[in-house]
């Protein structure tokens, strides 16, 4: 038994060449460079955001917290309108998220199929779209005459269907969904829906979660229609909100005449950066680990368009 599993691994082994192996070093080099560079930035950010304000003033902060403190955080959650806010961005990103993901895919569907007469015009109109936009004027006059300005559909409608993501989308249809499957489904009597809903549905988890991630991580930082169709406060998203703060804690130095004021409220400033960076971000992450599995196998399937 022995003999026969060393057989089987000297079978299984690569033998590499000099070449290969100084090719491998040198990727793995580069990657944890690449890793370095990328986690060095995020690692102070915490950091920073879990200092004092005179330690990050005083630029005494690398890696790991310097004075421990919970001031940023303490003075953003103080605020009622950052619990609003993450209110109103949880709407819009659960509702906004499934409304995408929704039309995203049963407008893909069909143009996956080869029998869809006028497909490649259609396809064509959807990339036009891509391509050349109306502007935001023309743009802002829709919204407005629709009377969707000031409500929740602004946040949503307007960015029913993501291009990009729909060419994904129908990628992975045509290379994952085999047409002898919907043939199948058709002789044993199945409608067009029922196969749609019963066949290709349960398949398409994979894509299902890549633009859930897409879709979700765009309305959880959108704030840029929020500054043109929003007025009402109680409708603002959190990015708003904590840009609001952020505005608010900003102050100009001819205004104060205090040196160790203006020090405090200038430190209490740079906290607020590193702190609201975290708050926005932390929710994105969470939701990250439960979707990766889906979210790698959907993006190389439907990579190549």
């Amino acid at each position: 038994m022995a003999s026969l599993t060393s057989y089987e691994s000297n079978i299984n082994k690569v033998n590499e060449s000099a070449g290969d192996r100084i090719f491998m070093f040198c990727n793995t080099t580069f990657l944890v460079v690449i890793t370095i560079a990328i986690l060095l930035p995020l690692i102070f950010i915490v950091s920073a955001s879990f200092s004092s304000s005179e330690a990050v003033i005083a630029g005494r902060v690398t890696l790991w917290p310097v004075d421990f403190s919970l001031q940023g955080y303490q003075t953003i959650f103080e605020h009622k309108k950052v619990w609003d806010g993450f209110a109103n961005s949880l709407f819009y990103t659960v509702f906004g998220t499934l409304f995408n993901v929704v039309m995203t895919i049963i407008a893909a569907y069909p143009l996956s199929r080869q029998d869809l007469v006028g497909r490649r015009i259609i396809t064509i109109a959807f990339i036009f779209t891509m391509l050349f936009s109306g502007g935001l004027i023309p743009t802002y006059m829709v919204i407005r005459d629709l009377g969707l300005l000031n409500t929740r559909a602004a946040m949503i409608l307007p960015t029913g269907i993501g291009v990009f993501n729909l060419l994904i989308t129908i990628t992975f249809f045509r290379t994952t969904i085999p047409p002898e499957l919907i043939e199948a489904a058709r002789i044993d009597g199945a409608s067009d829906f029922r196969t749609f809903a019963s066949v290709i549905i349960p398949l398409s988890r994979p894509i299902i979660a890549v633009l859930a991630l897409f879709y979700a991580v765009n309305h959880w930082n959108s704030y840029f229609q929020a500054l043109i169709y929003l007025k009402d406060q109680e409708l603002f998203p959190l990015q708003i909100v904590l840009r609001e703060i952020l505005i608010q804690n900003s102050i100009d130095a001819s205004m104060l005449i205090d040196v160790e004021d203006l020090v405090v409220r200038e430190g209490l400033r740079e906290l607020l950066k590193y702190s609201l960076i975290v708050v926005a971000s932390v929710p994105v992450l969470i939701i990250y680990p439960f979707v990766q599995r889906h979210f790698i196998k959907g993006m190389m399937i439907g990579s190549v368009k």
